[in-house]
């Protein structure tokens, strides 16, 4: 009785041992926790596996309720198709959706959102919109190419609106690991202004 107590006990105290070198999710709020999640699993994660091996969460901004903004939407009619310039001789295709016009830090802003033309066809992502953006701190703080955010067709309200929270942006694939084709952020999408939330550029080991 003794001995199977003895084992009991080892056994509970490796359990313990083995559950507290578990390393907690990185991350500030519930998106970066996914995200860190997402990049974490080898399965699914961008990064190459050198960079894999070392990764302990992606560096973002100080969560600021500041860059959480209500955009008003307006849709644009008749978008013609075109062929969105990307890292590579890839060349989706895309539609202007509408435009997105907002004031941040006392100056207005305006940003196009875009439709994927091959999302359409794919009953998962056929409601996803498409907002890749620059700013001040690209190519310094955050990623050169530019950052992106993804929206819902359901998240404009009837009254026209977005709320846009720049907490939640994220870096193209191409930022980690060359190998990926990604979409080129439009000149017409830049933000003269720095917006210091959301994902920073990524570190390279």
């Amino acid at each position: 009785m003794k001995k199977l107590l003895l084992i009991y006990t080892l056994l509970l105290i490796m359990t313990s041992c083995i559950s507290q070198r578990k390393r907690p999710l990185m991350g500030d709020t519930d998106y970066q926790k996914e995200l860190n999640a997402s990049y974490k699993d080898a399965s699914k994660s961008p990064l190459k596996k050198k960079d894999l091996r070392e990764f302990n969460g992606l560096d973002f901004f100080k969560v600021d309720s500041t860059f959480i903004v209500k955009a008003k939407f307006n849709k644009i009619e008749n978008a013609p198709t075109f062929e969105m310039a990307t890292t590579t001789e890839r060349r989706p295709l895309y539609k202007k959706y509408g435009l997105l016009n907002f004031t941040l830090n006392g100056k207005k802003c305006e940003l196009t959102i875009y439709q994927s033309q091959d999302d359409l066809r794919d009953e998962k992502y056929k409601d996803y919109l498409f907002l890749p953006f620059t700013d001040d701190t690209s190519g310094n703080e955050s990623y050169g190419g530019g950052r992106y955010m993804d929206l819902m067709t359901t998240d404009i309200t009837e009254e026209n609106t977005v709320l846009l929270n720049f907490n939640n942006t994220y870096n193209p694939y191409c930022a980690y690991n060359d190998k990926y084709s990604c979409p080129l952020t439009p000149r017409k999408n830049h933000l003269d202004l720095e917006i210091k939330a959301g994902i920073k550029a990524f570190k390279r080991h």
